[in-house]
């Protein structure tokens, strides 16, 4: 059986990655916080215990470097469509087995979290890492041949996002629920963040 990471994100440069954030923060300042995350979830996410991919955009940043612990790390493009499709993308791609979701904006993100994930999933159908502004940091499944797609119809990027996820699995799952984490989409979330670090 495979566990399977795939770490959706894309590359820490400006104007491309964390533009909610600048819009508080500044560009500059956006890019090193983005720097600051991708290189602490690339260096939890890899793990002898699970095979992580790292699921990037724009596409064409495939080739890049992501440092050093990316540079460990296969790398598929995210492809084209809302984040839904993305992610029903990577769902189809992974290896039947227990898959995670993972972005790279939880900074508090850590292996022994990831393999608690692993964990409930081994007594639950669907776990959920819960963020601080109703979407997840991470979420999980028990996928088979008959996995149906739980990312059409939601409403990303605002306080939904868990609810429709969770909504369009099937009646009788099983989930399974991890602490919730700060996602540093906003400036509002850098600072509350900061002033608990």
């Amino acid at each position: 059986m495979t566990r399977s990471v795939l770490i959706y994100t894309k590359p820490p440069r400006i104007g491309v990655a964390k533009t909610r954030l600048a819009r508080g923060v500044g560009r500059t300042e956006a890019r090193r916080i983005a720097h600051m995350t991708m290189a602490r979830t690339l260096r939890t996410a890899v793990d002898a215990r699970w095979q992580t991919t790292l699921y990037v955009a724009p596409d064409r940043a495939v080739s890049d470097t992501f440092g050093k612990a990316g540079a460990k790390l296969a790398r598929r493009p995210q492809g084209a469509g809302d984040l839904g499709a993305r992610l029903e993308r990577g769902l189809t791609e992974a290896p039947r087995g227990p898959v995670l979701f993972i972005g790279a904006d939880a900074p508090d993100i850590s292996r022994a979290l990831i393999w608690q994930a692993f964990r409930a999933l081994d007594r639950h159908d669907a776990v959920f890492g819960p963020a601080n502004d109703g979407g997840f940091w991470l979420f999980g499944l028990r996928t088979s041949a008959r996995t149906v797609s739980p990312f059409r119809g939601v409403r990303w990027s605002g306080p939904h996002a868990l609810a429709d996820v969770q909504a369009n699995l099937p009646a009788g799952t099983r989930v399974a629920l991890l602490p919730e984490l700060i996602d540093l989409d906003e400036a509002e979330d850098w600072d509350s963040w900061k002033g608990r670090a």
